[in-house]
């Protein structure tokens, strides 16, 4: 890269997500999402070493060394306005039907900027809808209808 072109930093102002399942681009385009994190806490272990020479000045050292337990994974949380689309509302309403099996999906969210050209991509493996809800309905409100979407997976990558 040359020294005078920075990477782009991208600002909450300046995106929307696009969910894509199985490979398959669905109209889902949200504004918000929360719980992209993984934690992997340290495993302490502490072993005492040998007395070497057997001399009384001579004492066994406690060495204590981390080592990266198991990663934690949370939940993906999307949000963005309720649209008159049923292909979120399906995949939901086929995991809530007993075929979560078959609804396991390989679903990649895309970053994209105001241009919509795509400048980050993580895939989840492994995932499904967990939870969904719409905002309260309130006929004398001016906003608009919002749909959550709660999304479980085993694992995630930044793929680009």
């Amino acid at each position: 890269m040359p020294t005078n072109e920075l990477p782009e930093i991208l600002t909450a102002s300046r995106f929307y997500l696009g969910l894509t399942l199985d490979g398959s681009t669905i109209d889902c385009h949200f504004l918000e999402c929360r719980g992209f994190q993984v934690t992997q806490a340290p495993i302490e272990i502490c072993e005492v070493t040998a007395n070497k020479g057997g001399g009384a000045a001579q004492k066994a050292q406690v060495v204590r060394t981390k080592l990266p337990g198991n990663a934690k994974i949370g939940n993906l949380t999307l949000r963005r306005g309720m649209t008159s689309s049923m292909e979120l509302w399906n995949w939901v309403q086929s995991i809530q039907m007993g075929n979560w099996a078959k609804q396991r999906r390989l679903v990649a969210l895309s970053i994209y900027n105001q241009a919509s050209v795509e400048i980050a991509r993580f895939e989840l493996t492994g995932a499904w809808a967990s939870s969904y809800k719409i905002t309260d309905v309130n006929a004398r409100s001016t906003e608009i209808e919002i749909e959550e979407v709660e999304i479980a997976f085993e694992e995630f990558k930044r793929v680009k």
